[in-house]
């Protein structure tokens, strides 16, 4: 299924574009998360056709190998989820990932403000047999603990008492999970994403699984200290450590699996220059910061 995925978006987005202007446009929007953060808030990496084909054909299958892999690697209660809710989904590709290293393929609903991504994630998940869907939407405004979960403790508290209502919704979200992968670093406002750590704490404290996934580079996650904190006193974990995925072996030759050879600016993932970084054929060793509860 993945090459068939890798295929169709081959096949889609280098229709109307050459290899070579997608390679310059890899260039563009590596710089655009290095150089020129500010545009991300405005969509800026996914202005223009050239950087939404580079980001399709080579940012996300590396997304949807980290995500499953990390996945795979934190095992059980990660890979028993259900449901996954995928908050800035992208092209789909790491819910996507998440959702087929459980032991059954999870549902995932993706969220993203652009409208591109989104069509670009309903065929990801469409591709790769994993049922759901994605709609736009603000990440930091989708309800999370929504009115249901509090109208059954309202309801839980007048029949049971409060202890007990309490008690029942600590495991209102068991089975559910919550991806945030490489979308909370371009929140700018710092009230609407200490807004949004506080609502995935309590979202955690409901059973839910919280996973989160940034670069390693401090300057893309000024944040993640304060969010260590909060998640590590709820229970959580962090972790750091440095992937390195055989693009070619794990999901065959191609455009998808060559357009960064020699491209490589740092990037997204991490920080240096080109020649800290293996090319396509070889690797790619990618920096990461992960909390997971």
């Amino acid at each position: 299924m993945v090459e068939a995925w890798l295929s169709a978006l081959e096949t889609r987005q280098m229709a109307d574009l050459t290899f070579q202007e997608v390679s310059r446009s890899l260039r563009a929007l590596s710089s655009t998360y290095v150089e020129r953060r500010a545009a991300l808030a405005k969509g800026g990496a996914m202005s223009g056709a050239g950087k939404r084909a580079a980001f399709a054909l080579f940012y996300a299958p590396l997304h949807y190998l980290l995500i499953n892999r990390i996945v795979r690697e934190l095992g059980r209660p990660f890979t028993e989820v259900s449901s996954i809710l995928d908050l800035g989904c992208g092209t789909g590709a790491s819910g996507a990932g998440w959702a087929r290293a459980c032991n059954r393929t999870a549902r995932v609903t993706g969220v993203d403000r652009h409208p591109w991504a989104v069509e670009e994630a309903r065929r990801t998940l469409s591709v790769l047999g994993v049922a759901g869907t994605a709609r736009v939407d603000d990440l930091t405004r989708v309800p999370i603990v929504g009115t249901a979960s509090v109208e059954r403790q309202r309801s839980r508290a007048h029949a049971h008492g409060r202890d007990a209502a309490l008690a029942a919704d600590r495991t209102s979200h068991r089975g559910q999970g919550l991806l945030l992968a490489f979308a909370v670093n371009e929140i700018d406002d710092v009230a609407q994403r200490d807004g949004l750590r506080d609502r995935l704490v309590s979202y955690a404290a409901a059973g839910g699984r919280v996973l989160i996934v940034e670069p390693l580079a401090g300057f893309v996650a000024p944040w993640w200290g304060t969010w260590q904190r909060a998640f590590e006193a709820a229970g959580g974990q962090a972790h750091e450590c440095a992937q390195v995925l055989h693009r070619v072996g794990e999901v065959g030759p191609g455009t998808a699996a060559t357009i960064g050879a020699g491209e490589r600016t740092g990037g997204e993932h991490g920080e240096g220059d080109p020649g800290e970084v293996p090319a396509a054929g070889g690797g790619d060793v990618l920096p990461l910061r992960c909390h997971a509860m």
